[in-house]
């Protein structure tokens, strides 16, 4: 099944005790609570007393984040396509706090939105060059004047899939019942900065489980000149959660832009 974490209802909860909260959520989070309201770059996000936003998480999955979004006050929309995973997010505790709609960003109403995020590197599931500028143009459609965007994409130069091999990627992931679920990784082809790759689950009993996916690999320029050319600015790109420049931090691309004009 291609992307079985979400469309798989035996592989949700899969993906939900493989992926908890981590420092990532921490940086989207205090990112928007702290800083994409005041107005300018965003340096510090220490600063508090920001009004609530208007955030729109897209391929927000499960919820993990969204959900903590809305608890900190913050009316949000959870935006996905994958009906298992929204079916989880609905029955996280305080998810009644967020409107939940199953669909794209192609039916995202007009400057509905203050900030958006694409988190877990949602942005590189968009493989084509039409398909993430169609994104891009739908998300400047759906934030109001000088509304914020901010994404994360793995940087290309730490070849991350280079670790995604049945050796380096298998582990044990144990779910909430206790049960124990063995899993691996294999990439299956690399080519022009698109990689595919295949989980592999294990379970109890003798079921097992594949989930393939893509993914678009793009690098910092490629990022700057996509987003600019979708009417953002682009303020920030850091290397990684703590803000640290490209190439010294964990190995990502996480990019912080403001909405330039109303777009045609």
């Amino acid at each position: 099944m291609r992307d079985g974490e979400f469309r798989d209802p035996q592989l949700v909860p899969v993906y939900d005790a493989e992926c908890p909260w981590g420092p990532d959520d921490d940086f989207f989070l205090s990112l928007v609570t702290a800083s994409l309201m005041t107005g300018s770059p965003v340096t510090d996000p220490a600063s508090a007393g920001t009004p609530p936003a208007r955030v729109l998480d897209l391929g927000c999955g499960t919820g993990r984040l969204t959900v903590a979004l809305a608890a900190a006050g913050h009316p949000v929309t959870g935006v996905d396509p994958a009906g298992p995973a929204l079916a989880a997010a609905r029955r996280r505790p305080g998810a009644d706090r967020v409107t939940w709609v199953e669909g794209t960003s192609a039916s995202l109403p007009r400057a509905a939105f203050d900030v958006a995020v694409l988190t877990s590197h949602v942005a590189q599931v968009f493989v084509t060059d039409d398909e993430w500028a169609r994104t891009l143009a739908d998300l400047a459609r759906a934030l109001g004047p000088g509304g914020r965007l901010a994404f994360d994409s793995r940087d290309p130069a730490a070849r991350a899939w280079k670790r995604w091999n049945p050796v380096d990627s298998r582990r044990v992931v144990r779910l909430p019942d206790g049960r124990e679920v063995r899993a691996w990784t294999e990439v299956t082809a690399v080519h022009a900065g698109v990689v595919d790759f295949t989980h592999h689950y294990a379970f109890p009993g003798g079921d097992a489980r594949r989930s393939s996916s893509r993914l678009r690999f793009r690098g910092e320029a490629e990022l700057r000149a996509s987003v600019e050319a979708a009417g953002f600015a682009v303020e920030r790109v850091y290397g990684g959660w703590a803000r640290q420049p490209v190439g010294a931090g964990d190995g990502e691309l996480v990019v912080v832009a403001r909405r330039l004009s109303a777009p045609g």
